[in-house]
């Protein structure tokens, strides 16, 4: 049940565009609660709830060096959903596979069956 928690806190926190605007940020390398406010028109506060969704999410990590308090990725917290989307990825995969396999045999059978019927035309055209 862990697993469908994490995963339903994770979806949660990526289906703000202002958080995934902050993880892409964090990609580039750790930054301050100022840093990643630069780019919105929101207080620091409001950044600061934001970050705290995706710390709940485990998304990110927040730490203290002296006067300094970056933040960091932590592309680990996206694992729940990666497996998750990977068990979607592999059935739709095997499905498609399988529904291409029937298209194909369905064409080689037609294709088979086409010079039959062709030539049964044929033969029944011709009158004595």
């Amino acid at each position: 049940m862990a697993t469908v928690d994490t995963l339903s806190s994770t979806l949660a926190a990526l289906a703000d565009p202002t958080r995934r605007a902050i993880l892409a940020r964090l990609r580039a390398g750790d930054a301050s609660v100022g840093d990643l406010a630069k780019p919105f028109a929101m207080s620091l506060p409001a950044v600061s709830k934001h970050l705290k969704v995706l710390e709940r999410a485990g998304l990110l990590t927040r730490s203290r060096a002296a006067q300094w308090r970056p933040c960091a990725l932590r592309p680990e917290g996206l694992r729940a959903v990666a497996d998750w989307i990977e068990d979607y990825r592999a059935l739709w995969e095997a499905r498609l596979d399988r529904m291409q396999a029937y298209v194909e045999e369905l064409a080689r059978r037609e294709g088979a069956a086409a010079p039959a019927a062709k030539a049964s035309r044929t033969r029944t055209r011709r009158k004595p």
